[in-house]
């Protein structure tokens, strides 16, 4: 939590910005957009990216193996994509390497259906794009227009029509309409769901496509399924809430289903069932003994749907129902942001609606378990399926981890988003948060594996009966450029046993760059990419001047020498920093004096009330660099554009020299000339482009000290003498 300080310091730093600097936290790659967003398993796609800060893309890679990607010749930001016939349906995670690293991701989806792309305007009922029945449309969503599509209809052959946006990172909130051949609206589906329809007649039908308030771009790509009813939608990404689904060891099927009432079952049980019809409530009638305890799980929000589930445990007696218990939501670890942007907690809700809770059998006899979703009294859809678990305890956790919510408000958004791709020399702060399931309250060890050379994460521990802890991940200042897929996982003693159970990493689906104007959207990623780059350094390096574990014992003051590497201007004359992770937090702000080469950290454990154990913390601060964006660039595109300006005298030259002599060849000189031209405009935007970009900016960044890890010991008893 902030303290007054920290929020008047950062106040004041946000107010220096607004007046002088132009942005918020460094550059880093992110790939924004694939033109198509998927394809069929078994067949190449050539798809267009779109990003920011991604120069000098080297490759385009994906969360499985089963997906390739090739740059296709003579093309910039073109790849031909490749998908094995095996790959499974699913939503897979896109990334590009760039001069900066790797870049932040983006949905791919694949599918067995042949695909198309929609590549011109269809916003008219006369101009809608004919699709077939078995087919994905990939388009982009035309700003205040509706997209318009036809399909042949057959009598009684059922067909179901589904619109993919939130799922797959889009910024589309879709609006589906199913109308007749002459438009007149049947069916409308404003929930992001399926449109289920049984032509009553063979002839022509239209889809409409929208956005919810008419929005468009690039940005509101979405994929229009058409296919033979029944059909399950489309695969999507997953929300953070999914970080605690399914428990370790449970079957991909329910061994069960929903019957019709009474549905009579045994303790324990795995069901599965469905919200529908409208207001629908299960009922499972079953007995029990005194003093047991049963653990009640249902899962509907966190397989991607829009419910909120409710269970209610009764007493059956005499004919007459005795309520139990009542079991709601799943409660987040750690209090989440109460609008999105404010700095009382992260915008990351590992909470849930689902739920997960227990009762407790006081006397023999027979007993009712009635489900329902407080959402369902409005809607009817077959889709809104959920599971049920009853079982007795079995203690277990999970986790997600997410970029650290700090103190600047719009650069916050920005940086929640970042990949993990690290200069030379940096360091990322982390938050690990776990899910504690059926009781268990113990202590949790995490570890990151798998990192890039010049790469170190420090492990930390969360403490037993705590919700999250820390993570810090640091590259050396002469780390090589590297790549590769880490591992975060998290271990603990559970009934006498060791158990591993892996971290979620979580991100941001777009960089919010204004927190009050834009929700953010986060989700889950499908891997981990780390990667660092030799192109540029931190502004700011904050290293121990031994790399050790300081020891002290209890109510003792401990003295740590710091190092410091400043290799950007800063602003002001110091930087105020405070120490940031359990134990340590408490420690009073301090200022260090810029360009200082050295610092001495005073660590006073009797007026911090450290109590004797093993810690690790970082330094936070906050400070306004001189940053310049790729100088490199700059002597490039000179030359580039000294070469244009040769090109095209020469070709002046020659076409002077002939214009009276061939007429034919006088007009292809002429063409030559133009062509030249048109280079050299390009080379002097060039030009004007990457000089302005590598001009000094002034840019607020957070600032992450190497981790710091002090281990300590309980003070010597004392007896005194008679």
């Amino acid at each position: 939590m902030l303290s007054k300080t920290t929020i008047t310091i950062a106040a004041s730093i946000l107010f220096a910005v607004s007046v002088l600097a132009q942005q918020v936290t460094l550059p880093l790659p992110r790939l924004l957009t694939i033109m198509p967003m998927g394809g069929q398993a078994g067949q190449s796609v050539e798809v267009t990216i779109t990003g920011e800060n991604i120069e000098d893309v080297t490759e385009l890679t994906f969360s499985s193996p089963k997906i390739t990607a090739k740059p296709v010749a003579g093309a910039t930001n073109k790849f031909t994509v490749s998908i094995a016939a095996d790959a499974p349906v699913g939503v897979y995670d896109a990334r590009v390497m760039s001069r900066l690293g790797v870049s932040s991701v983006r949905a791919f989806s694949v599918n067995k259906l042949p695909e198309v792309v929609r590549t011109k305007a269809n916003n008219t009922l006369e101009t809608a794009l004919p699709l077939a029945v078995g087919s994905i449309c990939n388009a982009t969503m035309t700003k205040r227009a509706v997209d318009f599509y036809s399909f042949q209809g057959v009598k009684d052959q059922a067909v179901a029509i589904d619109c993919a946006a939130v799922g797959i990172d889009s910024r589309l909130t879709p609006v589906l309409i199913l109308a007749d051949g002459k438009g007149a609206d049947l069916k409308v589906n404003r929930t992001g769901g399926m449109i289920d329809f049984t032509p009553p007649a063979d002839g022509t039908y239209i889809i409409k496509v929208s956005d919810l308030t008419y929005q468009g771009g690039e940005r509101h790509f979405y994929r229009l399924a058409l296919q033979k009813g029944p059909a399950q939608p489309q695969p999507q990404t997953q929300t953070v809430s999914a970080m605690s689904w399914p428990p370790e060891g449970l079957a991909a099927v329910a061994p069960a289903k929903e019957s019709e009432p009474p549905n009579k079952i045994t303790l324990p049980c795995d069901i599965a069932g469905a919200f529908f019809p409208a207001a629908d409530v299960d009922t499972y009638e079953f007995t029990a003994k005194k003093g047991e305890t049963w653990w009640v799980e249902v899962a509907s929000e966190r397989l991607g749907l829009n419910t909120d589930p409710f269970v209610l445990v009764q007493q059956v007696k005499d004919g007459k129902f005795t309520d139990v218990a009542e079991l709601y939501d799943i409660a987040p670890p750690m209090k989440v942001t109460s609008n999105g942007y404010s700095y009382d907690g992260p915008p990351y809700d590992a909470g849930s609606p689902d739920v997960l809770g227990k009762f407790e059998v006081k006397e023999d006899g027979t007993y009712r378990l009635q489900v329902r979703d407080l959402f369902g009294g409005t809607r009817s859809d077959p889709h809104n399926v959920y599971r049920l678990l009853v079982r007795q305890a079995a203690p277990d956790f999970s986790l997600a981890a997410w970029a650290v919510h700090m103190t600047l408000r719009n650069g916050d958004r920005a940086s929640l988003s970042k990949p993990m791709s690290l200069r030379q020399g940096d360091s990322r702060a982390f938050e690990v948060v776990v899910q504690r399931r059926d009781g268990f309250d113990g202590e949790i060890e995490i570890a990151m594996e798998g990192l890039p050379q010049g790469v170190s994460a420090a492990g930390l521990k969360i403490g037993k009966g705590k919700t999250y802890g820390h993570l810090i991940l640091t590259a050396d200042e002469k780390a090589p450029r590297g790549f590769s897929l880490a591992k975060i996982t998290g271990k603990a003693v559970i009934g006498g046993k060791e158990v591993v159970r892996p971290v979620r990493l979580a991100s941001m689906e777009w960089p919010v760059k204004d927190a009050k104007g834009e929700i953010p959207a986060p989700r889950l990623m499908a891997d981990i990419p780390v990667s660092v780059t030799d192109s540029e350094q931190a502004p700011l390096s904050i290293t121990l001047a031994e790399n050790k574990v300081f020891e002290a014992k209890a109510g003792e003051t401990l003295k740590i020498p710091l190092k410091l590497a400043w290799r950007n201007e800063f602003n002001g004359t110091s930087i105020k920093v405070k120490a940031y992770g359990e134990g340590f937090s408490a420690l009073k702000e301090f200022d260090i004096p810029l360009k200082a080469a050295t610092h001495e950290l005073v660590l006073n454990l009797a007026e911090l009330k450290i109590a004797p154990g093993d810690y690790t913390f970082a330094l936070q601060s906050l400070g306004i660099c001189k940053y310049r964006y790729n100088p490199a660039a700059v002597p490039l595109a000179e030359a580039e554009q000294k070469k244009a300006e040769a090109a095209l005298a020469a070709a002046a030259a020659e076409a002077k020299k002939i214009a009276a002599t061939d007429a034919e060849a006088a007009k292809k000189a002429a063409e030559k000339q133009k062509a030249a031209e048109a280079a050299m405009t390009a080379a002097s935007s060039r030009m004007k482009s990457v000089t302005t970009a590598a001009n000094p900016t002034d840019t607020v960044e957070i600032l992450i000290s190497q981790p710091i890890r002090v281990s300590v010991k309980a003070a010597a008893v004392t007896t005194a003498s008679k």
